[in-house]
């Protein structure tokens, strides 16, 4: 064991350089009357192209580098525009030529300050698509960050500075997508929406965002999905499925289109957990995202998607042991019966885009999203916990012996969902002179047909359980009992809902200077409408506003110090899932949760060994009023639909972020948090995201002598978060916490083929990148926590928190290449 151990730690100093990142500039060159300039030179440095005879050009350029790019045509003078731009960034640059004048522009395009500046975390698609996970993928990443914390590896779900996972906003080339509804453990969840292989650029911002930004209460991700500037194709190939992408641009360059597949097989993870079980987790999807350009003026883009998740679930035994060294205790299950659970959605989204001026952009978005989800499950779970024998020199050693608790629990459930949500939207973009103006409007239908069919039975040492009311009182021997058997809990509905929304937003920005310091300022305000009718539901109407404002200001120091402040009031009106209470009960008037933010914050840059380096801080404030309080289960969430508590959360994060090994880029997160609630007056006690600290390390190595062996470490640190209560239990008696949550995945790649390495013929001349290694999950084979299962002890009535423990060690191989 040693030996392992040793070689493990080993490991740790392999690995490897990421390649030089590109990105795309392009657009249409044109003269003084807006006519398109054909056969203009494009170059940079040694490297160039022409436009077409539509005046198009597309040229890729070094990212993270000054670079100018000129443009020169024998009719007209030459123009000269100084670039930087982050990796994979997609910029569109349309110059005027004149006939007159030497034209020299004087302002560097830099999106990656822009957006540091805004407070936005940017993060590179190379190391999305290359840092190990058991789930990878945006979500994966995230996870380093702090302030971003998720205790079940199996699941994309994210919670964000004491929110949940409901509160967070994501957007795919500014359409918003959405997530399944009838999730109830992170081996059900499926794929992520976002497909790394597509993405081009990550933006992600963890509070205090601007009002153009959806109305959720945490967190938003930004996602654009790349536009290909030639054809290209990828393969990822590993024990846990399979993903295939390809992209193309036409000769004209209007029309350009990627599409990628993906296959996986949770299996593997699944056969190393504690319950043994016949279970194939398996989920596919299909997307595209394809654009033609019209005019010079009018683009339009469409974005699509197919899941299709489906899960065959048979378990047969579990034992968990628990307790202390001293008094061990264990739970032995055996099961009967099966889940079949499935989950399609189907996603379409159309967005034009009409340049009216160089002052205005309008766009206008349309998007339509269903899906169909079904939980079917009898399982029967009969149990004994009891003492486990410690005598080593037994044959019997870590059996039960003694049963302290003998019963069976009968599981049922047949719940349908069909939701159907149709978007309509409008946006624009203004600039007047110094000042931007941003604005939008937008309108939603959601129907949603919903059947709650659950109940659960508990025997235990042959008498059936009541539910906990008082309706059940039993006074024997005094009075004779004669109350029909029940279940435990019984949850029986039928909804037809429909909620129309409103929504607004208008904002402006602007960069200015304060005496000889740099000033960027924002202020904006959302608004929403939104009415809840359907049958049998008496129908509300109710209205929001939430202003917002952001102020950044980089002094003229020797040090490179940016300082941001931003706030506002934030509100989350409440979708289907946090109208449904825990009988499954619509009620309609549950109001907007509301979050005051207060964010300020502080990014300090320099150089570190010759290197670039980031320290970013963040310290952060929420007042919550109106909270929706809810129980959370694995990651199924279920709300009370009441807005009887008020909560607050405060913290800080900090990552230092940089080049740790030449080429790479590797970071270090730290984030303290406390987040509490009082329900009903009663006092303050743990939300269910209450997670204290948060340590996160990223990190990407390479062997000099060879430096095409490469090693990637995903490493995470969480103290424990709270345990949770058993049904209709008091969450105030139950304030116990899981373990902590401690995880290192490794991944170690060797590059067969890159682009220094390229080969003219033999077997890999047909590949552009060429990558074979392993990864090791869980590489310390820590025993996580998700959540805990309550058995009770038949002699004390005492119940027994039971973890339900995530995935040990798994080993897997992987095979990537591009085309």
């Amino acid at each position: 064991m040693k030996t392992t151990n040793y070689a493990l730690l080993l490991l740790l100093f392999v690995s490897t350089t990421i390649f030089a990142q590109k990105a795309v500039v392009k657009g249409v060159v044109l003269d003084e009357n807006n006519t398109p300039i054909p056969s203009v030179n494009v170059t940079y440095g040694n490297e160039g192209t022409l436009t077409d005879f539509d005046g198009y050009y597309l040229i890729e350029i070094p990212a993270n580098e000054d670079v100018v790019i000129t443009f020169t045509h024998i009719s007209h003078k030459k123009v000269q525009v100084p670039i930087n731009l982050g990796r994979n960034d997609d910029y569109e640059l349309n110059p005027v030529m004149k006939t007159n004048v030497e034209q020299i522009t004087q302002v560097v395009i830099s999106t990656k300050q822009r957006k540091r500046v805004e407070g936005i975390t940017t993060i590179s698609p190379e190391a999305i698509r290359k840092i190990p996970g058991a789930q990878p993928g945006v979500e994966n990443l995230l996870k380093s960050l702090p302030g971003v914390s998720g205790n079940n590896e199996l699941s994309t779900q994210y919670a964000v500075r004491g929110g949940n996972y409901d509160e967070n906003l994501v957007y795919v080339n500014e359409i918003e997508v959405y997530r399944p509804f009838l999730i109830r453990s992170g081996q059900q969840e499926g794929l992520s929406f976002v497909n790394s292989d597509l993405t081009a650029n990550v933006d992600f911002s963890a509070g205090g965002f601007q009002a153009k930004y959806g109305d959720k209460l945490s967190s938003v991700l930004d996602i654009t999905y790349r536009r290909p500037a030639d054809f290209s194709a990828s393969a990822d190939l590993s024990l846990l499925g399979a993903s295939v992408s390809a992209g193309g641009i036409s000769k004209n360059g209007r029309l350009t289109g990627i599409v990628g597949l993906r296959y996986r097989d949770n299996s593997l993870f699944v056969d190393a957990k504690q319950t043994e079980t016949n279970f194939r987790p398996r989920f596919a999807d299909a997307q595209t995202y394809l654009t033609y350009k019209f005019t010079n003026k009018f683009e339009l883009g469409f974005l699509g998607n197919i899941a299709i998740n489906q899960y065959d679930y048979e378990p047969l035994t579990r034992q968990t042991n628990f307790g202390t060294l001293a008094d061990p205790v264990a739970l032995l299950v055996f099961y009967e019966g099966q889940e079949q659970d499935r989950y399609d959605t189907y996603f379409g989204a159309m967005k034009g885009t009409y340049v009216v001026s160089d002052n205005y952009t309008a766009k206008f978005i349309g998007s339509i999203y269903q899906t169909t989800e079904q939980e079917y499950y009898d399982i029967l779970a009969q149990y004994r916990l009891g003492e486990v024998n410690t005598n080593i020199g037994d044959d019997n050693v870590g059996e039960v012996e003694f049963s302290e608790g003998i019963g069976s629990q009968l599981t049922h459930a047949r719940n349908d969902l069909d939701a159907l949500i149709i978007n309509a939207q409008h946006r624009g973009v203004a600039k007047l002179g110094d000042n931007t103006i941003e604005y939008g409007v937008k309108y939603t239908h959601e129907d949603i047909r919903d059947r709650v069919e659950e109940y659960e039975i508990i025997d235990s040492a042959g008498f059936s359980i009541r539910p906990p009311i008082e309706d059940y009182a039993n006074n024997q021997p005094y009075e004779p009992f004669d109350s029909p058997i029940v279940p435990f809990t019984d949850i029986r509905a039928q909804n037809d809902v429909q909620i129309d929304r409103f929504s607004g937003y208008a904002q402006w920005s602007r960069r200015t200077n304060w005496g000889e310091s740099e000033l960027w300022l924002n202020a904006g305000v959302r608004a929403q409408n939104w009415t809840v009718s359907g049958d049998g539901i008496e129908s509300t109407n109710q209205t929001i506003v939430s202003p917002r404002a952001q102020v950044a200001l980089k002094p003229n120091w020797d040090m490179d110090m940016l300082f941001r402040l931003s706030g506002g009031f934030y509100h989350q009106p409440p979708f289907y899932r946090e109208l449904r209470d825990s009988t499954g009960t619509v009620r309609p008037g549950v109001k907007a949760q509301q979050s005051v933010h207060i964010v300020l914050g502080n990014d300090y840059s320099f150089d570190l060994w010759e290197r670039p380096f980031t320290l970013t801080s963040e310290a952060y404030y929420k007042s919550l009023t109106d909270v929706n309080p809810y129980t959370l289960e694995n990651v199924r969430i279920r709300y009370r639909a009441r807005n009887n508590a008020i909560a607050y959360a405060y913290g800080l994060d900090m990552r230092l972020a940089g080049e740790f090994v030449p080429g790479t880029e590797s970071w270090i997160s730290f984030g303290y948090l406390k987040t509490e609630e009082n329900i009903d007056d009663r006092g303050y006690i743990f939300r269910p995201t209450d997670q204290r600290l948060k340590f996160a390390l990223l990190f990407q190595d390479y062997v000099k002598v060879i430096p095409d062996l490469r090693m990637y470490l995903n490493l995470v640190y969480n103290t424990g978060l709270p345990g949770g209560s058993p049904s209709y239990a008091d969450p105030y008696d139950y304030q116990r916490r899981l373990r902590d949550y401690k995880r290192a995945d490794l991944g170690v790649n060797y590059v067969l083929v890159h682009q220094d390495k390229q080969f003219d013929s033999g077997w890999r001349s047909p590949f552009k990148e060429l990558t074979i290694g392993a990864e090791i999950f869980n590489i310390f084979d820590v025993q996580n926590s998700i959540t805990n299962t309550f058995v009770r002890d038949v002699y004390t009535k005492a119940q027994y928190a039971i973890p339900n423990f995530l995935t040990p060690r798994v080993f897997n191989v992987r095979l990537t290449a591009k085309f």
